[in-house]
């Protein structure tokens, strides 16, 4: 009796696995990411040391001279209390930022990593989603490392600090999604200078460290439309138990301005690496 033949016509078990949550071949990209930093972890742990820097130097030491602070809300926290949840929003901005500008950049225009990619059926709106959900996994790590040495200095003051890092991560989609979304329009290392012009003002004029009402009444409006003042209200409501209904303007604002990135990060990859 002749063995029987083998039926190929039978689908291959695990040819058509969907990746989780619907990401698509978005998760291929972000597994290429984790695989990649598997042991360059250390170069991850550098990002939260400004903002821990900032709250021993400011948070502490010139908390000392300041009793307390009046908060937006009326509130009145210590200084270094004050200063923490604003700091924690910079080091998942600062995450978000390094990771989709510089590291993007050096994939898109010098390793060519993205033709590689799109020559298989990866399409430019995976590799701008799985690049900025790779920002914002940086992000929430740092976030979450600056969030232990905040409760470990005791500036923490509401149980509500445990949804800090999820928090983080709408700051990480904003600011990931506008910094691919820009570095697409990089030409040379030089433009990254438009980058840090960028940050740097907002690092220190998003109520990071003096209550809005502090600003002049014409300032204040000019802070408000800052992503990082919505990442820091949305942090500081949180860490000091100031929770609201307006904590979901601000998580809004956040997401629609992350969805804005990722959609002019795919069309400008695509129209990058396809022309």
């Amino acid at each position: 009796m002749s063995a029987p033949v083998k039926d190929t016509s039978a689908p291959v078990r695990g040819a058509h696995f969907v990746p989780p949550f619907g990401l698509g071949l978005a998760a291929a990209v972000f597994g290429r990411n984790v695989v990649a930093f598997r042991r360059g972890w250390v170069a991850l742990l550098t990002g939260f040391a400004e903002p821990v820097f900032y709250l021993f130097s400011l948070g502490l030491g010139l908390g000392a001279l300041i009793p307390y602070v009046t908060t937006d809300t009326g509130a009145q926290v210590t200084y270094a209390a004050f200063v923490a949840p604003a700091l924690l929003a910079s080091s998942a901005m600062n995450g978000a930022v390094m990771d989709s500008t510089f590291n993007v950049f050096f994939k898109l225009r010098y390793a060519k990593l993205y033709d590689a990619m799109l020559a298989t059926p990866v399409e430019p709106r995976d590799i701008a989603v799985g690049e900025i959900l790779w920002s914002q996994l940086r992000g929430a790590l740092y976030a979450s490392m600056f969030l232990i040495v905040a409760v470990a200095v005791g500036v923490v003051q509401s149980w509500w600090a445990l949804l800090a890092v999820p928090a983080a991560t709408f700051i990480g989609l904003a600011f990931s999604g506008v910094g691919m979304w820009a570095t697409t329009f990089m030409r040379n290392w030089v433009d990254f200078d438009y980058i840090m012009l960028a940050i740097q003002p907002l690092f220190l004029f998003s109520a990071t460290f003096f209550p809005l009402a502090t600003y002049p009444d014409w300032v204040q409006p000019i802070v408000m439309a800052t992503p990082l003042y919505h990442g820091v209200a949305l942090e500081r409501g949180l860490l000091l138990g100031e929770v609201s209904w307006d904590l979901l303007w601000h998580v809004g604002y956040l997401v629609a301005l992350g969805a804005v990135g990722v959609w002019g990060a795919s069309r400008r990859i695509g129209r990058l690496l396809r022309a």
